[in-house]
């Protein structure tokens, strides 16, 4: 008994190639307010769009096995690019559950759509990948993908220039490519793009359905932790702190701790640099 109750306290893993994947993770918090997280960036090896499957395979297995050093009760790659290129190898790998978050943003889509044409915005590798599309005709062949890669998106977020008139411009040309094609649903494809949802939902109009995968990511880790019963018993804290969440990277503490805070809840007051090519 006491066995179980102590995985279930266990905290959830969380990593990104950088600081996307704390959009996922504010959904955690704020929709599993009793979960704990380890959260990992891999500030060093920014940006995975870019980059090889079998460069993201071995960043994923070497951050994975750092997560197992946290004793993590199951982990999230809150990131679409390694989601697209790694998950299907790493879970094969593993004795605890582990999700991506492209399956979750699909499986939304499918249901949302009306007139069955999806737009999916991303990075260049998950759209390469061409993952979103694959999930979303399993479900339903029916239904017809338009995919576009946005690779200025993150650099911009990352800037802060969340609301400028550049980051506007910018996405008034990604999307109209995507706006010719009658779209009523379009997948925020990389975990940078929810930073930018008010802006997209600008151009796009009400009219168009924005699927954020980090908050149907964040539900479908809840379901997941309730259907192998690891959900964890206690009660958040009263009031909510940072208190039960640790934050690691692997190069660029404070510039990641600047943006953290200018995007959580909470205020997270440390963050450790770690060498995660030592794992």
């Amino acid at each position: 008994m006491e066995n179980k109750e102590a995985r279930c306290r266990a905290s959830i893993g969380v990593f990104d190639s950088g600081v996307g994947g704390l959009t996922v993770a504010r959904e955690i918090m704020r929709n599993l307010p009793g979960e704990h997280i380890v959260y990992f960036g891999d500030t060093a090896r920014v940006p995975y769009g870019s980059k090889s499957k079998d460069t993201i395979v071995r960043y994923a297995r070497q951050i994975i096995h750092f997560l197992q050093t946290q004793d993590v009760k199951a982990i999230v790659i809150a990131c679409n690019t390694a989601s697209a290129l790694a998950l299907d190898t790493v879970e094969k790998e593993l004795d605890i559950p582990i999700i991506g978050v492209i399956r979750p943003g699909a499986r939304v889509a499918v249901s949302a759509t009306k007139n069955r044409r999806i737009g999916v915005i991303g990075t260049e590798s998950t759209i390469n990948s061409h993952m979103y599309q694959k999930l979303i005709c399993e479900a339903d062949p029916s239904v017809t993908v338009y995919e576009k890669a946005c690779p200025l998106f993150c650099p911009l977020v990352e800037e802060g220039w969340l609301k400028d008139p550049v980051t506007k411009e910018v996405a008034r040309r990604y999307l109209a490519e995507l706006l010719d094609k009658d779209i009523d649903s379009l997948i925020l494809g990389c975990t940078h793009y929810p930073l930018l949802r008010s802006l997209i939902r600008e151009l796009v109009g009400d009219q168009i359905t924005l699927v954020n995968p980090a908050y149907e990511t964040a539900r479908e880790l809840g379901e997941l932790l309730e259907r192998e019963s690891l959900s964890n018993p206690d009660e958040p804290p009263t009031p909510p702190t940072a208190e039960p969440y640790r934050f690691y990277v692997s190069d660029m503490a404070e510039k990641f701790g600047h943006f953290a805070n200018s995007i959580l809840p909470y205020d997270i007051e440390t963050i450790q640099k770690i060498n995660i090519e030592e794992y």
